[in-house]
């Protein structure tokens, strides 16, 4: 037997009612903040992950998908969303049009890393980018975006803990003091953050290992190195999530994965889903359209993990929607009636109602059972008498003084 491949996993029929669920969700708030949806291909030029989220992150080194064609060029199944929006931005010409730019995204996106709970290798993202507008607002937008589908789904046991990394002019200072207290402490720190303190000494911020983390609680905080105007962006940020009631934490040891971003980094972060708590992670990536060939265009976004939210979702006791089961079943009486069951149930699908029959050549009672357990709202009993009469009994399966003889050519009216 072919088993499916490690770190990917099936969503079953009895399962995708709670992607629709989301899915619903998203594109009603979508259309309450006036985004429009991008789909951009599976795979891009390896180039472009390269460029744009960075060579010196984990992402680029250790977890992209990536393979020579047949042309001989090299590709790779997209690991984040941000990097291709923004490369159809740039391709489209989607600046010209009158600004901002406000999109949105569910795609599946791909990780070569060590699977576990709540991450894949292949994992689906719903992800927004809010481009050519370098307003605080624009940043309190997409984390407003972030919280209204934690809110409606009712998710509300989040933190949202908010940072600044400073533009590259502040950012160099800061990375000089970081690297010195970083040097250090050299002997105390993983094999891997001792690599990046050369490469990109920020990134030893984003380790998870322990030791590692208690060891950049003393380190220096960026927000102490920031220039005057990421400061004042930072600030003003605050005051407006505070203004408008959001709850939020400073944390200065944000700093994301992913080397485009600028001034502010944000996450949703859960307690209860284990150690990789990140349930939306986002930030501004100012720089990111002009490195990538484009204009100088300001922009801020997030993604979010589906297979996590749905964890964090149930872990906290939120339903997800309900399984959806036609409304009708037709239960011919013997083989002579399925012909005429399937031309009901057909005639019926045109007019808009959901409907089904028996294909299993089961008797009346296993029909009536196998109706009972799918949880069919009514059953039409269809014998040789009542194609003759022109008329049958409709099983009410939730109300069992509801039942009623109606007439066939008209079955549409008596289904509530």
């Amino acid at each position: 037997m072919i088993r499916i491949q490690k770190g990917t996993k099936d969503v079953l029929p009895s399962e995708s009612h709670k992607w629709h669920f989301i899915e619903d969700k998203i594109r009603k708030i979508a259309l309450d903040f006036g985004l429009k949806e991008i789909r951009t291909p599976t795979f891009e030029a390896t180039e472009l992950f390269v460029r744009g989220v960075g060579e010196t992150t984990d992402i680029v080194n250790k977890e992209m998908y990536t393979f020579m064609d047949k042309g001989g060029r090299s590709v790779t199944l997209k690991p984040e969303g941000t990097a291709g929006a923004a490369r159809s931005f740039i391709e489209n010409s989607l600046d010209a049009a009158p600004q901002p730019t406000k999109m949105y995204y569910i795609t599946p996106v791909f990780r070569y890393e060590r699977p576990q709970s709540g991450r894949l290798r292949e994992h689906h993202q719903f992800g927004v980018e809010f481009m050519g507008s370098p307003s605080p607002l624009a940043d309190a937008e997409v984390i407003v975006i972030a919280k209204t589908l934690f809110d409606r789904l009712g998710i509300n046991n989040l933190e949202l803990n908010v940072n600044s990394i400073g533009c590259p002019q502040c950012r160099k200072k800061y990375n000089e003091v970081l690297k010195e207290y970083l040097e250090s402490n050299k002997a105390s720190y993983c094999e891997t953050c001792k690599e990046r303190m050369n490469k990109n000494p920020l990134r030893a911020l984003d380790c998870k290992e322990k030791t590692c983390v208690d060891l950049n609680k003393k380190a220096p905080v960026v927000l102490d190195y920031l220039c005057d105007k990421c400061l004042n962006h930072h600030k003003e940020l605050l005051d407006i999530l505070d203004y408008i009631g959001i709850d939020f934490k400073v944390n200065p040891y944000i700093v994301r994965g992913l080397d485009y971003y600028t001034r502010t980094v944000f996450e949703f972060v859960s307690n209860n889903i284990g150690a990789q708590g990140t349930v939306c992670g986002g930030g501004r990536y100012d720089n990111l359209v002009e490195s990538m060939g484009g204009k100088s265009v300001p922009a801020v976004g997030f993604g979010m993990g589906l297979e996590r939210l749905i964890m964090v979702a149930e872990n906290c006791g939120v339903s997800l929607g309900e399984e959806e089961t036609p409304l009708l079943y037709v239960a011919p009486l013997g083989k002579e009636q399925y012909k005429e069951a399937f031309k009901i149930i057909h005639n019926l699908r045109q007019k808009g109602v959901s409907c089904e029959t028996d294909y299993m050549d089961r008797s009346l009672k296993a029909q009536m059972k196998y109706a009972d357990k799918k949880g069919y709202r009514f059953v039409l009993v269809l014998g040789e008498n009542e194609i003759k009469q022109n008329k049958a009994m409709l099983k009410d399966m939730k109300n069992s003084g509801g039942d009623k003889e109606i007439s066939l050519d008209d079955i549409e009216k008596y289904l509530i």
